[in-house]
């Protein structure tokens, strides 16, 4: 099989992080899909914004259910936990590894809004990442060596109680039946948006996406690596928008596992100095539609799928089996 070493020497006195870039890999990124990453925005949207609590948001997570067993997934649960709203659920499924099925890589979105509009960049085009990568690796000749599992989290805008509570549960159960190991977490919150700051009206010729870690949490280290990863897939898969490295997450629902996994969020921009100062400003307003966004915004997503499934190639260890 061929192998290509990409070399990504880090900033920070990090020490050089080597990719292997496998024929298999760069295979499995081709088939991702610039129009069904659109579709997946499109389709979650018709249900406005999804605010948890309400019958929209509860018809999304039907919908989400329905497109991941479309893609092959018998095994799509709901986790259920008690809100300020009530009983609400997050809803995954899982990609089975092959070798080593007892570790696993958790790649995740929220898929509730707010804002009156349709939730269309938050974080409609991080769920749009997440479907389809999750509709490439059901196919059946994609296997990983390690498990994958795509996790949709309830109820993120309003205390990201969805993670929070997966993560509770579940943190002291790794490596049993109940729950496999976890080796990361790669959280995808708004991911088209980057106009500039301030804002213009198209992409701006220095757009990049970001991918950050959190430098004061416990598992900063292995965040940092996990980070080093998806930078270096991203310059061996994803050739229009350049990927960036930050040490201050925060805002999503990847930092309620900063200390117990390596955690990552990959977004348009960064939350601390970019997003919360209004570098996008369709941020949690009526004006968050699909139809607001161009094709250069729908790339910027798309990029960071083909990176983030690039980052798995390594890290899950993907391969394409011959169809019998």
């Amino acid at each position: 099989m061929l192998i290509l070493l990409v070399t990504l020497a880090l900033a920070a006195g990090l020490s050089a992080q080597t990719v292997n870039v496998t024929s298999d890999a760069v295979r499995t990124v081709a088939r991702l899909e610039l129009e069904r990453y659109k579709a997946h925005i499109k389709g979650l949207t018709q249900f406005g914004d999804r605010m948890q609590g309400t019958q929209r948001n509860r018809d999304a997570i039907d919908w989400i259910e329905k497109q991941l067993r479309t893609f092959g997934y018998s095994n799509v649960e709901r986790h259920r936990f008690m809100s300020g709203s009530g009983l609400l659920e997050n809803i995954y499924a899982t990609k089975i590894g092959s070798t080593t099925p007892g570790e696993m890589y958790i790649v995740s979105a929220h898929m509730d809004g707010r804002g009156g509009g349709e939730a269309a960049d938050d974080d409609a085009s991080g769920c749009a990442v997440v479907l389809e990568l999750a509709r490439v690796f059901g196919m059946p000749d994609v296997r990983t060596n390690r498990s994958v599992r795509f996790i949709f989290w309830n109820n993120e805008e309003f205390g990201m109680d969805g993670s929070g509570t997966y993560a509770l549960e579940r943190a002291s159960l790794q490596a049993t039946a109940a729950e496999p190991k976890w080796l990361g977490v790669i959280q995808h919150d708004m991911m088209m948006f980057d106009h500039g700051m301030p804002p213009g009206p198209k992409q701006s010729p220095n757009a990049d996406i970001n991918i950050e870690y959190q430098e004061n949490s416990r598992m900063a280290a292995e965040s940092a690596k996990l980070a080093a990863a998806l930078q270096a897939a991203n310059r061996a898969h994803a050739h229009d928008f350049p990927a960036t490295v930050g040490a201050n997450m925060a805002g999503t629902d990847s930092i309620q596992f900063q200390d117990l996994v390596a955690s990552v969020s990959v977004r348009e921009n960064e939350r601390v100095t970019g997003i919360v100062r209004g570098s996008n400003p369709n941020h949690h307003e009526p004006t968050d539609r699909y139809e607001n966004y161009g094709e250069e915004d729908f790339r910027f997503g798309f990029n960071s799928a083909q990176t983030t499934l690039g980052g798995l190639g390594q890290l899950a260890g993907i391969t394409l089996a011959p169809l019998r």
